[in-house]
């Protein structure tokens, strides 16, 4: 996984393609349920722990998130196909 800026826009779209809950990104990431909270709520690339926000990024790819664009060119998110 390569560390890329992602935007809140984007984690709450992930969660939103795998139809996962707060609860869950915590549960997968190992980040608190308030700390997700907090920073969906924030807008463009959000301010936090580089670990936390790794973790949270770690956890959307290995479900099978793909971030694309940058936080100024068109950000998003597709889901990887099976292979």
């Amino acid at each position: 996984m390569q560390i890329a800026f992602i935007t809140t826009g984007q984690i709450r779209a992930a969660r939103a393609m795998l139809r996962w809950n707060s609860q869950d990104l915590s549960d997968a990431s190992g980040v608190g349920i308030a700390t997700v909270k907090r920073i969906e709520v924030m807008q463009g690339v959000p301010a936090g722990n580089i670990k936390t926000l790794s973790a949270i990024q770690a956890a959307l790819e290995e479900a099978g998130i793909e971030f694309i664009g940058s936080p100024n060119d068109s950000p998003g998110v597709r889901l990887r196909t099976q292979k």
